[in-house]
């Protein structure tokens, strides 16, 4: 039986990130994906030029259409950019009792363009963070969550302590920003132990929807029923696989996305 992977995020009509890209995400690893939509973005792979939130009664209604009938393995949260609607999805999160819910806290857009309020950020943290089976957030969202300057390994791992300890299960701190070296390394902290996921960095520009691929792609092997560890690695290699193939796409003037469906452009 397919398993059942509902994304809460924002619209790009780019198709690069947000709701697009987590339902080609889901796709191709195996699951079948439902969405609600929280804001819809005007934008390309040069940037956004406008956002429009979606009403908190259009997001209510979306979320209980899916979950009252066709229900979700997992969850998965990008874009939720106002502390209403950040009340809001915590709230439906706990009614419907979702276990596998997979928190990608999407401050910043790969442009540089801000998608979050200034004002939600703790809301984030006081809300949604606790409800979380795993966070997934790059280094600059690492640092704004946990107020230091991440520069280093150890101070990567000083980040997912307290970001931890602020409520999440587990803390998926992703190494796209760090130093360019040859691997891209992800740390993962369920709250004693650190476990690294390493892959070869892949040169390229096109990164756009990198992190809402990432965590679609766990939250769907965490709905097949992997442990999080197999999750988090299967969905490292799928994300790593997705950038190598992306590389030659030409789409758009600016930063293009990711070969959600690599596995098709493979020639034997």
């Amino acid at each position: 039986m397919i398993k059942k992977v509902l994304t809460i995020a924002g619209s790009d009509s780019g198709g690069c990130a947000g709701i697009q890209a987590d339902i080609k995400s889901i796709s191709a690893c195996g699951g079948f994906a439902t969405s609600v939509i929280t804001a819809i973005t005007s934008q390309n792979t040069l940037g956004v030029t406008y956002i429009e939130e979606l009403s908190l009664k259009s997001i209510e209604t979306q979320i209980d259409a899916v979950l009252s009938d066709i229900g979700a393995d997992a969850v998965k949260t990008g874009m939720v950019a106002s502390t209403d609607i950040i009340k809001l999805i915590a709230e439906k999160i706990a009614e419907y009792k979702i276990i596998n819910y997979v928190f990608d806290p999407v401050m910043i857009a790969t442009s540089g363009d801000t998608l979050l309020k200034s004002d939600a950020t703790e809301s984030l943290k006081k809300y949604l963070l606790p409800l979380s089976m795993l966070i997934t957030p790059n280094i600059p969202e690492a640092e704004i969550l946990s107020n230091i300057k991440i520069n280093s390994v150890e101070t990567i791992k000083e980040a997912a302590k307290i970001i931890h300890s602020q409520g999440a299960k587990n803390v998926l701190i992703k190494g796209g920003h760090a130093d360019k070296d040859e691997y891209s390394t992800d740390i993962l902290y369920d709250g004693k132990t650190f476990k690294e996921f390493k892959d070869l960095r892949i040169d390229t520009t096109n990164t756009h929807g990198t992190g809402c691929t990432y965590s679609a792609a766990i939250a769907t092997n965490l709905a097949r029923e992997y442990n999080l560890y197999d999750a988090v690695s299967l969905s490292k290699k799928y994300i790593t696989e997705s950038l190598k193939y992306g590389v030659d796409m030409d789409i758009g003037a600016g930063s293009g996305p990711v070969n959600h469906f690599y596995m098709l452009n493979k020639t034997v």
